[in-house]
């Protein structure tokens, strides 16, 4: 056995009529004679210049930008997810809002189960008091597919009980960003992200 002592560096605290404490600056490790001890020098940091850095970055949100649009074009096929509205439109060519809440504006599809809302939160409560209006119904006719540039179109009817409605999303290319054309007794472009959802109910 053999005896090896690391230097520490040495504190001492002192207080006003107090006796003063030292604490050790050497601590005794004891080892088996074959055992070695050596000071590891940590790796110097890759610099990276600033050409290098935005490479990567970029390759980076590339790669999470792929993973989402794997996972939303995924959701679209299997038919449960959630097109979460950051802007709308009212009408073909109508009254555009950015200044929405993105809870209470929304495509939600639950295989054959679906909803429509949308709230434009004015003083006027609208037909679903958020100033707005939600439509509950069924999802039929049923169609998904891809063009040339990547971009995945799921197109259904909605039979609902106060509205029907042909709806068209679009997931673009390397992105969960997307878009729902809304036509038929109600009007409405909702631009927003798909986001994969399954309410306990289906589950």
């Amino acid at each position: 056995m053999k005896r090896i002592a690391l230097t520490l560096t040495a504190l001492m605290a002192m207080t006003l009529g107090a006796t003063a404490q030292v604490t050790p600056d050497e601590v005794d490790i004891v080892t088996d004679e074959n055992v070695k001890l050596e000071m590891i020098t940590p790796a110097e940091p890759v610099q990276e210049t600033e050409q290098e850095i935005k490479e990567r970055e970029k390759k980076l949100r590339e790669f999470n930008d792929e993973a989402a649009y794997a996972k939303a074009a995924n959701s679209l096929r299997r038919g449960y997810f959630v097109l979460v509205a950051d802007n709308i439109q009212l009408g073909r060519m109508g009254y555009r809002r950015y200044d929405i809440n993105q809870n209470s504006n929304f495509v939600l599809v639950q295989n054959e189960d679906g909803i429509i809302q949308f709230a434009l939160n004015t003083g006027n409560s609208g037909a679903n008091g958020l100033g707005g209006w939600t439509g509950k119904g069924r999802v039929r006719n049923k169609s998904i597919k891809y063009d040339d540039n990547g971009d995945v179109h799921l197109q259904y009817q909605f039979i609902g009980t106060t509205a029907n409605a042909f709806v068209t999303i679009t997931l673009f290319n390397n992105s969960k960003r997307a878009v729902a054309n809304i036509s038929g007794d109600i009007e409405l472009t909702i631009y927003g992200e798909i986001l994969p959802y399954r309410d306990k109910k289906h589950r």
